[in-house]
């Protein structure tokens, strides 16, 4: 089956889309998560849709490189507005998104409704903008997407420094001469590029998980930016390999829903297992210093009889107890340890 499957030529073309899709919206994840933007990826998608229809009423026929450049339109659109509302009104930022997220894409909706019933609608394939069809893909589509793909990773290289200085500290930023307003817009710019080319494929409704699933995985393994924007690349193209595979195995599932599935179990396991914020090894890791504790605690009240099992392997291990028939008895480290902590209170 899988060797049939790999042989396909459709499949290759889709499997290569997806893998871009997941490694560009991988790479941006990390800083939306980290500048706490999650929502701006799903308003711009809702936006998007408009634009798509638009264009399509008046070219009437299905061109991805304009029906594409009519959502890069009105996702620009949508950050105007939102940055206006949040400037010249007391509105909140994630309220003018909620407020721009419904509204243009209800216009979208009234506007499918007004073409639904146009025979070119359907053989457009529009409605798989909403929910994504990404085995629709054409090899045409799959080198745009790669050139959109390779030109969010170079500017994420060339504009690393001040992406990350940005993200962390935008007043250090600007107190170093750096101008805020054109980073932001990069910024922007940036997550609207990764929203187009995963309309397709995605669809956008669930294009936004794309921009925050994988930087919410990768948070949870590292403490360092470099380390978490390469996992979250690296997470973003494994949901997308597999979730074409688990879609090509059962062709009525939907590739860009499976994707996203793939990268939520992805999300939960890091959330519970990740070495660095995940639930069950911090649990872990604070009974382990519990430990540690209770071993320190005895070093200075020579109680070796009262420590729990765990804390006698813990000293054992660090050499400052030894086993002599059967029993626990201090090491000269042991010793020694015991020493410093009784001159440490005097």
């Amino acid at each position: 089956m899988l060797e049939l499957i790999f042989s396909d030529y459709t499949f290759r073309i889709v499997a290569l889309g997806t893998i871009l899709l997941g490694i560009a919206s991988g790479l941006l994840s990390s800083f939306v998560t980290l500048n706490k933007q999650a929502l701006v990826g799903d308003a711009l998608s809702h936006a998007a849709l408009p634009g798509i229809v638009l264009v399509f009423m008046i070219i009437k026929v299905k061109n991805l490189e304009l029906l594409l450049l009519g959502a890069l339109f009105f996702g620009l659109i949508a950050i105007g507005l939102t940055n206006i509302i949040k400037k010249y009104s007391k509105v909140k930022f994630d309220s003018s998104l909620a407020l721009v997220l419904s509204s243009f894409f209800g216009f979208g909706l009234v506007l499918m409704t007004i073409i639904q019933k146009t025979p070119t609608a359907s053989q457009a394939g529009l409605n798989n903008f909403i929910f994504g069809q990404a085995s629709t893909m054409l090899p045409h589509d799959v080198y745009l997407m790669l050139s959109i793909s390779i030109l969010v990773i170079l500017l994420i290289i060339l504009f690393w420094k001040e992406l990350k200085i940005f993200v962390f500290n935008p007043e250090f930023s600007q107190a170093l001469g750096f101008n805020n307003k054109y980073i932001s817009l990069l910024f922007s710019g940036l997550i609207v590029l990764t929203v187009i080319i995963g309309l397709e494929s995605v669809g956008v409704i669930l294009i936004s998980s794309l921009l925050v699933s994988p930087g919410v995985s990768a948070r949870q393994w590292t403490n360092r930016l470099s380390i978490m924007v390469v996992l979250s690349g690296l997470f973003g193209a494994i949901s997308g390999f597999f979730g074409t595979i688990i879609s090509a195995i059962s062709p009525k599932m939907p590739t860009g829903a499976i994707i996203v599935i793939v990268l939520s179990v992805i999300t939960i396991l890091s959330i519970l297992f990740g070495s660095k914020r995940g639930i069950i090894w911090r649990q872990i890791k604070n009974k382990i210093n519990n430990h540690k504790i209770i071993a320190y605690q005895w070093l200075n009240n020579s109680e070796i009889n009262s420590l729990p099992i765990e804390a006698l392997q813990f000293l054992t291990k660090k050499n400052y107890l030894a086993i002599q028939n059967n029993e626990y008895v201090l090491t000269n480290e042991g010793r020694k340890l015991i020493d410093y902590y009784k001159e440490a209170q005097e």
